[in-house]
């Protein structure tokens, strides 16, 4: 036989709580807590205000500003521009693998995400990226800027 509980430890007017009833309770408070987060990042989403686009092409200023063996990071867009003996070439600075930025090391380029490895024109050493870095057209207009675009 169960002995009687000891009900003078209770305040007066307090109510006990059988275990069902506060699994019950607890159970429906967490799924209302998880949907109340649900629907807060379904709403943050809906209501996101995208930022300016990023142009088509960019005009870099004057070539004689990027003298024969140059090397200049361009951050607004992404990208190195390379000033070879052949010419100006534009590497973007994204990496093919994932989309991270890649940073400038002694021997070339590395993705600090997932250490892929890039030589210094931007060809794949190691993944895992499976190709080299996105090469950007720059073509030199009439009064001698440089244009560097920024899609296909």
């Amino acid at each position: 036989m169960k002995p009687l509980r000891d009900r003078s430890s209770f305040a007066r007017g307090a109510v006990e709580v059988r275990r069902r009833d506060f699994l019950t309770l607890a159970s429906q408070g967490i799924l209302t807590a998880c949907g109340l987060i649900g629907l807060g990042g379904v709403l943050r989403f809906l209501s996101f205000q995208q930022g300016q686009a990023m142009p088509d092409k960019l005009d870099l200023g004057p070539a004689a500003d990027y003298p024969q063996g140059s090397r200049t990071v361009l951050s607004q867009a992404g990208a190195i521009l390379l000033h070879t003996p052949a010419g100006f070439q534009a590497l973007s600075l994204t990496c093919p693998h994932l989309g991270c930025q890649v940073q400038q090391t002694a021997e070339g380029f590395a993705c600090p995400c997932h250490n892929s490895r890039f030589d210094a024109e931007g060809r794949l050493i190691h993944g895992p990226a499976d190709r080299a870095l996105q090469t950007l057209r720059v073509e030199q207009s009439p009064d001698g800027h440089l244009i560097l675009y920024l899609k296909g």
